[in-house]
């Protein structure tokens, strides 16, 4: 993995001339939380009023503070819209500072992509400027299941200080199927997905700069990782890459991403995953030689692949048995 993808740099290249003197003690307090954290954000541009930080190809731990996954912004007239949290307080904290540079309007809403902790984890700083929380109806749900759990084994894997001040906070703005949210002159309209990555996935399309934030629906470079149902990802594949934007922000790798081309690997993968898993409940092939050589074929094309392929091949396993 190339070095630079390793750092984080706080360069969101925008003045902060703009900001207004109501806003300048928030962005300096934030500024202070995230550099006492250690932790620099990069938040680059991708389309007029759309911003994007791009999160390292790693595991959650202690040396890149839960700073795996991608961010978003999007800008409009009257207010700011962000999209998922990070996975810790101080990214999170690091991340606000930085949208105080791009913009001095109120960020009114927190969109959470999905679940898991890289993306929830600094849910509560959000809060605690206002933010409106918004997620897939099924996420209230999800987290109320597994919330006590990622703060027990997070807490091991990151440390007692990067988990300071991290809540599981629910979403109070629900997504049955799809809404639009309004940010004066620009509506971001969010849609609903059945089980794929998990059975939480919401994305997010500015139509004005038709640009997507697919969340971990698309996976570009780290192998996609499965919390929810292969087939149900698959299926829902041509839908997905139907939608009419002209870039993507993945949930994990190069921001931006092509689009529809950013699919392309990820359907591969799968479509591998489940040939190769058929192939094994046919042989009578038990389980535990299976998931060993599933997707094996894979291996070179993508970053993590020996932490998340067993697992992802564990799942489908289970599934396709009953299929």
């Amino acid at each position: 993995m190339p070095i630079d993808r390793v750092r984080r740099k706080l360069m969101s290249g925008f003045a902060c001339t703009a900001v207004s003197a109501a806003m300048l003690p928030c962005c300096l307090g934030r500024a202070a939380l995230a550099a006492a954290g250690g932790l620099e954000v990069t938040v680059r541009k991708v389309a007029d009023g759309v911003f994007a930080f791009q999160g390292v190809d790693e595991l959650m731990n202690a040396a890149n503070q839960g700073a795996i996954s991608n961010l978003g912004v999007v800008v409009g007239t009257d207010a700011v819209a962000v999209i998922d949290s990070g996975g810790s307080m101080v990214e999170a904290n690091a991340f606000i500072a930085a949208i105080g540079k791009i913009s001095p309007k109120p960020v009114r809403y927190l969109i959470n992509t999905h679940m898991h902790p890289d993306h929830i984890f600094g849910n509560a700083a959000f809060r605690e400027i206002g933010a409106t929380i918004v997620g897939h109806h099924n996420l209230p749900r999800a987290l109320e299941a597994r919330g006590a759990f990622y703060l027990q084994s997070f807490r091991q894997q990151i440390g007692d200080a990067l988990m300071k001040g991290v809540e599981i906070i629910p979403p109070t703005m629900l997504v049955d199927d799809r809404l639009q949210l309004d940010l004066g002159g620009r509506v971001l309209e969010l849609q609903a997905w059945k089980a794929a990555h998990t059975d939480n996935d919401l994305t997010v399309f500015d139509s004005a700069t038709r640009t997507l934030f697919a969340g971990d629906l698309v996976f570009v470079g780290s192998l996609p990782t499965l919390d929810g149902s292969l087939l149900g990802w698959l299926r829902q594949m041509d839908a997905l890459a139907a939608i009419g934007a002209a870039r993507a922000v993945p949930g994990h790798g190069p921001v931006p991403a092509d689009w529809p081309e950013a699919l392309t690997a990820e359907r591969r993968y799968f479509e591998v995953l489940a040939r190769d898993i058929r192939k094994a409940i046919a042989d009578g092939m038990p389980l535990s030689e299976a998931v060993k050589t599933a997707g094996a074929s894979e291996r070179g094309n993508w970053h993590l692949f020996d932490e998340y392929n067993e697992r992802n091949a564990t799942a489908a396993f289970a599934e396709l048995e009953w299929e």
